[in-house]
C-alpha cells in the first residue's frame, strides 16, 4: 500500500488519515501536540457542522460525540437598528440538525483513534526543512496545517483571492449558563446578529469537555467597536468585554447572557486572518512537491461557519481521489486535478462568504426581509449552510433573487 504522510491534526488531516486507514493505507500523521496537550489547551475555533458534513463523519464512524452533543435545529437572523433595537428578527428550521463539538475534544479523541486504528502518530512541530527531509520517504505528503511556516509553501492565487488583509477581527468565548432564546425556547439554534457597519455576533450551541455550552463569537469590522480584543485580555476580561459589547449593541442577546461563566480558563481566543485561496502544490527546496488541503489552500472568513464543513468535505474529496488513483504515482497533474475537484465545490462557499463580508446589497436585504414573513425563504436560506452551492441559483444574483421571490410570494 502507498505510504502517506499527513502534517496537521485538525479536522481535515485527521479525517483523511482515519478514512485512509479504513482502506489499509500506511498512514503517518504529524501533530504539534499530544492529545492531552490539545485537551488542556486553548480553544482553537468555532465550528458548527451541518447535515452534509455530519453525514460524512457518520459514514466513517467518526461521530463519537453525536449522542452527547446538543442538536442545532435552526438558524436565526437579527439585525440591529441605530438605537440597538431589532429591526429584523426571524429564524428558520434546518431540515436535519447540525452540531458543534469543541475541537479540543474532537481532535484529541481522533488522534487517539487514529493510533487505535493502526495509524502512526508523531508528535513534533514541522518546519520546511523537516518536510524537505521527509518527502523522499513517502509516496504522498499532504499538508493540512493551516497555520505556521508551512503555509508559506503555497503561493496566493491572485485570480481567486479577493482580499489582501483581514476583513474581520475575531473573538471567541465558550460559556455555560446562557438562557434559552425566548422566541424558540424548545429549539436550539445558531443566532446570527448583524450590527451594520460594526460587525456580527454569533451565538452557537456547542459541546465541550464539561458538557453542552454556547459559543459567543464576535466578528468585528477592523477599527470598529467589536475590534476590541487585540491586547489579548485575560479570559475573564475577555468575557467581561464581550458582555459589555453585547449589552450596548445586541441587548436582546445580553438579556439571556447576564449570568454566563466561562467553560474553563482556556475558553477564549482572539485574532484574525486574511481570506485567501492558494495554489495547491507546495515546492520544497529539494524540488519535492506536497499537496495542501482545506484551510491551507482555501481559507474563508468564518462569517458563514464553513471552516469545519469545508475541511470535512475536502478530506472526503481527497480520499476518493486517492482511492481512485490506485498504484499510480501522485504527480503534479494528479495533485492539481484533486484540488480542482474540491474547488468545483469550494468556489461557491468562497463566493458566498466573500459577499457576506461587505455591506448587504439591496436584493440580499430583500431576501432577508422576506424570510421574516415567508418560511419557505427562511428555510432555503438556513439550509444553504449545509450546501452553499445552492446560493448561486437564487441568492447571489439580483435577477435570480427577484425571480425566486416572485415565485414564492
Amino acid at each position: 500500500m502507498p505510504k502517506i504522510l499527513i502534517v496537521g491534526a485538525g479536522q481535515s488531516g485527521l479525517q483523511l488519515g482515519l478514512t485512509l486507514r479504513e482502506h489499509g493505507y500506511d498512514v503517518t500523521l504529524m501533530s504539534a501536540r499530544t492529545p492531552d496537550e490539545i485537551r488542556r489547551g486553548r480553544v482553537m475555533s468555532t465550528q458548527c457542522m451541518f447535515a452534509d458534513a455530519l453525514e460524512i463523519e457518520r459514514k466513517h464512524k467518526l461521530n463519537l460525540w453525536e449522542k452527547d452533543t446538543v442538536q442545532v435545529e435552526g438558524l436565526g437572523v437579527s439585525i440591529a437598528g441605530p438605537d440597538s433595537s431589532r429591526v429584523m428578527d426571524w429564524w428558520g428550521r434546518l431540515d436535519a440538525y447540525g452540531q458543534s463539538v469543541d475541537q479540543r475534544v474532537k481532535m484529541a479523541g481522533w488522534l487517539e483513534l487514529l493510533e487505535e486504528r493502526g495509524g502512526k502518530v508523531i508528535t513534533h512541530g514541522v518546519t520546511t526543512a523537516d518536510l524537505d527531509r521527509l518527502t523522499s520517504l513517502y509516496d504522498l505528503v499532504v499538508v493540512a496545517a493551516g497555520k505556521g511556516e508551512l503555509v508559506q509553501l503555497f503561493d496566493r492565487d491572485p485570480e481567486r483571492s479577493v482580499f489582501t488583509q483581514p476583513q474581520r477581527s475575531l473573538a471567541i468565548a465558550y460559556v455555560h449558563g446562557l438562557e434559552r432564546r425566548p422566541e424558540h425556547p424548545e429549539s436550539s439554534a445558531v443566532r446570527f446578529n448583524i450590527v451594520p457597519g460594526v460587525g456580527e455576533l454569533f451565538v452557537i450551541p456547542a459541546y465541550t469537555s464539561s458538557g453542552n455550552c454556547e459559543i459567543l463569537f464576535f466578528e468585528g469590522v477592523p477599527g470598529g467597536p467589536f475590534d476590541a480584543f487585540g491586547d489579548r485580555p485575560t479570559p475573564q476580561e475577555h468575557l467581561d468585554r464581550t458582555l459589555g459589547l453585547m449589552r450596548n449593541y445586541v441587548p436582546w442577546e445580553y438579556d439571556r447572557a447576564r449570568n454566563v461563566t466561562l467553560t474553563d480558563q482556556n475558553a477564549t481566543l482572539a485574532g484574525g486572518y486574511t481570506p485567501m485561496v492558494r495554489n495547491p502544490i507546495g515546492e520544497l527546496p529539494s524540488g519535492g512537491r506536497v499537496l495542501g488541503m482545506a484551510d491551507v489552500v482555501v481559507a474563508n472568513d468564518p462569517i458563514t461557519g464553513q471552516g469545519a464543513n469545508n475541511a470535512a468535505k475536502c478530506a472526503e474529496f481527497y480520499l476518493n481521489s486517492i482511492l481512485e488513483r490506485g498504484d499510480k504515482p501522485y504527480d503534479e497533474e494528479w495533485m492539481t486535478a484533486t484540488f480542482e475537484r474540491y474547488w468545483d465545490y469550494a468556489q461557491h462557499v468562497t463566493n458566498w462568504t466573500n459577499a457576506l463580508l461587505g455591506p448587504p446589497p439591496e436584493h440580499v436585504l430583500k431576501i432577508l426581509g422576506t424570510a421574516q414573513v415567508n418560511d419557505t425563504v427562511a428555510r432555503r436560506f438556513v439550509n444553504g449552510f449545509s450546501d452553499p452551492s445552492d446560493f448561486q441559483h437564487w441568492f447571489m444574483d439580483p435577477a435570480r433573487a427577484d425571480t425566486y421571490l416572485a415565485e414564492v410570494s
